[in-house]
């Protein structure tokens, strides 16, 4: 099992919200009903619980756009920056993650870390090239980030493929 326990840095990770999985597995981002099915290796990476798939587990890989929930809260509009992607979540709802500290067992070598402002504007970003091992040191890359005032968020994202894996707010 993961270990996810919060640590004392001054910003969270959240999976994607319940009620977003909830509509996501009725009709994803893309207007599409997406059929779950058994993971026979498992090792995805989950969007729901910030953890890797076990063997036998049912998931379902669908379309989402990260920052629209984020935008249409605080009503601003994502613009161009409505990304869709597709990202695993468990065919079921399930526990959620362990706390709000990284999820390091979904770090991977290279992650892209994207800024947003309030308006849901990107402000810039990190490539990071970490192994899983070394991951804890993403928690400093996220605070000299959000350092910057106008920093609201970042998105978590792989480099090879662009997914989005989780988001990092500042802890409030």
């Amino acid at each position: 099992m993961t270990t996810n326990t919060a640590t004392a840095t001054a910003h969270e990770t959240h999976a994607i919200a319940p009620h977003v999985l909830e509509r996501l597995r009725a009709g994803d981002d893309a207007g599409r009903v997406r059929e779950g099915f058994t993971d026979d290796e498992g090792g995805a990476p989950l969007r729901c619980c910030l953890r890797r798939s076990r063997t036998g587990e049912r998931i379902v890989l669908v379309s989402y756009a990260p920052l629209r929930g984020w935008a249409l809260e605080r009503g601003v509009d994502p613009g161009p920056y409505d990304e869709v992607g597709p990202v695993f979540v468990h065919a079921r709802p399930c526990e959620g993650p362990e706390g709000t500290a990284y999820p390091r067992r979904l770090h991977g070598p290279q992650r892209a870390l994207r800024a947003y402002g309030a308006r849901g504007e990107i402000l810039g970003g990190r490539t990071v090239e970490l192994p899983e091992e070394r991951a804890g040191e993403v928690d400093g890359i996220l605070t000299e980030m959000f350092s910057d005032p106008e920093v609201a968020l970042v998105h978590v994202r792989t480099v090879v493929f662009g997914c989005f894996l989780a988001e990092v707010r500042p802890r409030r």
